[in-house]
């Protein structure tokens, strides 16, 4: 039996994974979740095979600091991430943070099933049209590379640590205990750094981590 979890903060979109996946024989729902806290400690508590995330829900990188905080327990599930928004960053970070797949919110049941069934094989999954557009991204990422660079070169050292732990998926108190800062003075590197690299969100920012080469 795959044991699988997923979480997502509208109500509906709950309902749709929970009517496609409980009608298989061989899948179990032991969990769901409204956010990124809640999908972490569902994970802990019910130790799933597979777990299914929103990318985004009560923020925008809710997702993504669920999915590294996920990977970080002892024998994580493998993690598809679900979203309707086919924006290629987004697909990078996931992957880059260590997701086995990315699927849209509009994949048939079908094809859901058969997700989750390679994921718990340990597989990885990739809805086709977000794979041509890894393709091209890549060769995006190659020729922003450069840029990149030159735009983090423009912080401080300081400034650069804390892209580099927003990189990492970290929150803003996770990063003032490593860097032994309050939490209100890297909210306001935070939204320095933001400003100074014309980044709209956390997620922009931790993309241009990795293309400037903070984060192999």
């Amino acid at each position: 039996m795959i044991k699988v979890m997923f979480a997502d903060d509208e109500d509906l979109v709950r309902s749709g994974l929970r009517a496609m996946l409980s009608g298989a024989p061989d899948i179990e729902i032991v969990g769901e979740a409204s956010d990124g806290r809640s999908a972490v400690e569902t994970a802990r508590r019910y130790h799933p095979d597979v777990a299914l995330l929103d990318i985004k829900m009560r923020a925008a990188d809710d997702g993504i600091r669920a999915l590294r905080a996920i990977q970080a327990l002892p024998d994580p599930p493998y993690v598809a991430m679900l979203t309707t928004f086919d924006i290629d960053e987004y697909v990078s970070l996931a992957l880059r943070l260590g997701a086995n797949g990315f699927l849209l919110k509009d994949i048939d049941p079908a094809a859901l099933l058969r997700a989750v069934r390679d994921l718990s094989r340990g597989g990885a999954v990739l809805d086709p049209g977000v794979a041509a557009r890894m393709v091209h991204a890549h060769r995006d990422e190659q020729r922003a590379a450069q840029p990149a660079r030159k735009l983090l070169s423009s912080l401080s050292d300081r400034e650069r640590e804390v892209v580099g732990l927003i990189g990492q998926g970290m929150s803003n108190a996770e990063i003032g205990s490593k860097l032994h800062l309050s939490e209100a003075t890297v909210k306001g590197y935070v939204s320095a750094v933001l400003s100074k690299i014309g980044a709209a969100n956390r997620v922009q920012a931790a993309l241009l981590a990795y293309r400037g080469g903070l984060i192999d």
